[in-house]
């Protein structure tokens, strides 16, 4: 990474041109991680550091708080969410102080602790819409925290609330997680039909963390229903999901539903994907799109045969022998 930070120096110096960069780098890994791109996501969170490092900017860690969420860490959640209060405070942040608060209650769902998983959402969704955009986010996991305690007065208002916005999103992400949340509070038929209003209208999106998270919350609602069946095809493919992306919080959850049904589930972990560092994933990504060497090289400010250097890695990690493979 040493070229990278050279480079941004050199950059700096001559225009000033990295002041933004550290931002829109962490709403790019924001899209990935929304994507259930985490191995993507981590190389973008690397990168932010690398250029603050070089350039003196300074920035809430976001992206490690989200990342750690997702993945389950909650020793990292901790340290991190503590952090990013501490800073957002002294810079008057206030969308930091909601975020942080966001990132826990998802790592608190993601393990099933839901006492936990409220209480952090109620302080991440106690913000007007147009002051963070955690409120929505936060409302999302409080629907889910709530239903799950059996507060279903609580569950219901917050559904109220999330709905005001994705009726006037009208996207496929936005009313994916409506009928997903609306389905956590409804029973029999209507349930059952909005489960997979969710599943299909997810699945047009590229949400996959969403996604995922829908048939694992629909495998649970069948199993419940005496229904093991179909429950362990969404158990599955929740599973598989949350399992290639990292999501190893939501995914146990998973394994546990599974095991509830009466299947015999050996626990995964993702291997390959997270073995590789965060930089050779994101090349192995760019490579896989179609990238040159050179043109990998000019984005991220290394030498072609760095490049290629890193994708020889990828490849005898991967077990591969050609881009093509990638995909």
């Amino acid at each position: 990474m040493g070229h990278a930070s050279d480079r941004y120096v050199q950059l700096t110096r001559d225009a000033g041109a990295l002041s933004e960069l550290p931002l829109a780098l962490s709403q790019r890994a924001g899209a990935l991680l929304f994507a259930g791109e985490l191995a993507a996501a981590a190389s973008f969170v690397e990168e932010v550091q690398v250029v603050q490092e070089a350039t003196g900017s300074r920035l809430a860690p976001y992206g490690p708080l989200a990342l750690a969420a997702l993945r389950g860490q909650e020793a990292e959640i901790s340290i991190l969410a503590t952090a990013a209060k501490d800073e957002v405070v002294q810079r008057g942040e206030g969308i930091g102080i909601g975020l942080s608060d966001w990132a826990t209650a998802v790592l608190h769902n993601g393990l099933g602790h839901y006492q936990d998983a409220m209480a952090a959402a109620e302080t991440a969704s106690a913000y007007l819409p147009h002051v963070s955009p955690s409120v929505n986010w936060g409302l999302v996991e409080l629907v889910e925290a709530a239903a799950r305690c059996g507060l279903r007065e609580r569950a219901t208002d917050a559904l109220r609330r999330l709905s005001e916005s994705t009726s006037a999103s009208g996207s496929d992400w936005a009313l994916g997680v409506e009928a997903r949340s609306r389905a956590l509070l409804s029973e029999g038929e209507t349930a059952d039909r909005l489960y997979r209003e969710a599943i299909e209208r997810l699945g047009r999106s590229r949400m996959r963390a969403e996604l995922a998270r829908a048939h694992l919350l629909y495998g649970e609602w069948l199993r419940r229903e005496d229904r093991r069946i179909d429950a362990r095809e969404q158990l599955r493919a929740s599973y598989q999901m949350l399992t290639a992306m990292g999501m190893e919080g939501f995914a146990e959850r998973a394994r546990r539903e599974l095991l509830a049904t009466g299947e015999t589930v050996r626990k995964r972990t993702v291997e390959t994907v997270t073995d590789l560092t965060a930089q050779e994933a994101q090349i192995a990504r760019l490579a896989r799109d179609g990238r040159t060497n050179l043109e990998i090289g000019s984005q991220l400010f290394i030498s072609p045969r760095t490049v290629e250097w890193h994708l020889r890695n990828v490849f005898t990690k991967l077990e591969i022998t050609s881009r093509k493979e990638l995909r």
